[in-house]
């Protein structure tokens, strides 16, 4: 045998030795972070959709991709320890779903990708620096600002014709919230209604705010997206059924647990499209180039359970409106 083809030979069986070595090398698994201000019981179904969209796209959990869970149950001041944690832990990806939480995120690593949903304006709350270009570690979806308030103030007084007094539930302590009451005081003003501001900054404010709002002889009620009351939504759900007070919700999930109504974007398409930013990230794009979308459907709930339940007949025009009604 020659020497070239001893070399030749000698060459071939060490590259074919390296690539089935690096063949056996077991691929890295992406790991996401979940953060979430909530308890994991909480509006489940978010989650699940969520994962609903990764499978759509091709990952299977405990097998292609790791997502690490961490719920903060309620207390916010937990979120920055949490954050720090799955900072520490170098995860690819952190997915957050609340201002709180998207802070709490941005503080604790600037280098990890973060991807945020249910922020009510995330330029004015200083999470980006605009839609179209985030800038920075993140990005997400937006479930609309302050202009639908006054939209479901206007379904409200459609749905009680005889309104002239209704309530906003509002944490004051959180950023961005203000926008909604101030936009809800400018629409009461054109449909000619008093609008009380009821202020929740813990959950013991809960019941107070509606005894409150009976006490005034308010009509109505509409929830902001903040904590405490988002924490605690089948508290806020009993309370109104108890008090028999019609309260207009943000998003539909709180209808499917026995709220009254509901007018805003679909969280559980919103959660599933959410991983589509997941995706594209892991495959290589950066948050501060992937513009912040507005979730694009919107739809009116309606629970004709409570609605009977409270003794409120809703009008057939706005029923023939309701994307779903619950019976």
């Amino acid at each position: 045998m020659s020497g070239k083809i001893f070399v030749w030979l000698l060459a071939t069986v060490l590259l074919t030795i390296v690539s089935s070595a690096e063949a056996q090398q077991p691929k890295k698994v992406p790991r996401v972070g979940v953060l979430r201000q909530s308890s994991a019981h909480v509006l489940w179904t978010q989650l699940e959709a969520f994962r609903q969209g990764l499978r759509d796209l091709g990952y299977v959990e405990r097998k292609n991709i790791a997502i690490e869970y961490r719920y903060a149950e309620g207390e916010l001041d937990r979120l920055p320890g949490l954050a720090d944690e799955l900072a520490r832990m170098k995860v690819d990806v952190i997915v957050v779903s609340s201002t709180p939480a998207v802070l709490a995120a941005r503080n604790a690593t600037k280098e990890i990708p973060i991807v945020f949903h249910t922020i009510g304006d995330p330029v004015a709350s200083g999470v980006v620096a605009s839609l179209a270009r985030p800038g920075g570690n993140i990005t997400g979806l937006t479930m609309g600002g302050a202009e639908l308030y006054g939209k479901r103030l206007e379904l409200l007084k459609e749905t009680i014709p005889k309104l002239s007094r209704a309530a906003i539930l509002w944490n004051p302590t959180r950023t961005g919230i203000k926008q909604n009451v101030d936009e809800t005081q400018t629409a009461a003003r054109v449909l000619k209604l008093q609008v009380q501001s009821l202020k929740i900054r813990n959950p013991e404010d809960i019941d107070p705010a509606f005894e409150s709002a009976i006490r005034s002889k308010t009509g109505a009620i509409l929830i902001t997206q903040s904590p405490p009351i988002t924490t605690y939504p089948k508290r806020i759900i009993d309370v109104a059924a108890k008090q028999r007070l019609p309260v207009m919700y943000p998003q539909g999930q709180w209808p499917d647990m026995g709220g009254l109504m509901s007018y805003g974007a679909n969280v559980d398409d919103s959660y599933r499209y959410l991983a589509s930013y997941v995706d594209k990230i892991l495959k290589g794009s950066k948050p501060a180039e992937l513009p912040v979308e507005r979730s694009k459907k919107l739809e009116l709930v309606i629970n004709l359970k409570t609605a009977k339940q409270i003794g409120l007949t809703i009008p057939p025009h706005v029923l023939a409106r309701a994307d779903k009604v619950i019976k």
